[in-house]
């Protein structure tokens, strides 16, 4: 998530309007909304004073806000939560074990991920069996979606020679309405 994505996240989850944001790190009346707009739909990016005050009304970390560096620790955390709230990734312990899982229930996003996940355990799954290769997995990973024949991420499209076929079939086809 951009940063204008995150502002707009937790500006709604605080119940504030774009008016009321703005007006609170100072902007005018006449333009606070304008303002609050430009920066949520990413046509301005706020400087980092302004990204600190922003998180200081949100009552949230400025790394909340920001695009996330998962080079760091804090950025990764930060990466996680903004998994938690996009797409239903929850944390959850088992047997002494923290383990990440998505809650399909939290809707289409999360449902989708939860596919995508699973195309990929299914991967690391043919790895440990010996099935696969390192090489072919590290092939599978870093080409992702290219070799991801598991077909849930994305919409089937017959080939041109198949749909070519289909339509002279379906011309062929006796004109039942004469």
């Amino acid at each position: 998530m951009a940063i204008g994505e995150r502002i707009h996240f937790f500006r709604i989850l605080r119940g504030m309007t774009q008016k009321y944001l703005g007006m609170a790190l100072g902007f005018p009346e006449k333009s606070a909304d304008v303002r609050l707009a430009q920066y949520e739909n990413g046509s301005r990016t706020p400087k980092a004073d302004l990204t600190a005050a922003l998180a200081q009304i949100l009552e949230v970390s400025p790394h909340a806000l920001a695009v996330p560096d998962i080079d760091s620790y804090v950025g990764l955390m930060h990466t996680l939560f903004t998994l938690e709230d996009r797409y239903g990734l929850k944390i959850c312990e088992c047997d002494g074990e923290i383990h990440l899982r998505v809650d399909v229930f939290q809707g289409k996003e999360a449902a989708r991920l939860h596919e995508m996940l699973c195309a990929w355990g299914e991967q690391a799954a043919k790895l440990k069996s010996g099935e696969i290769s390192k090489e072919d997995y590290d092939r599978w990973r870093y080409r992702y979606p290219e070799f991801d024949t598991t077909g849930h991420w994305h919409k089937v499209v017959p080939s041109q020679g198949l749909s070519d076929l289909l339509a002279e079939e379906f011309k062929k086809q006796p004109d039942k309405e004469k």
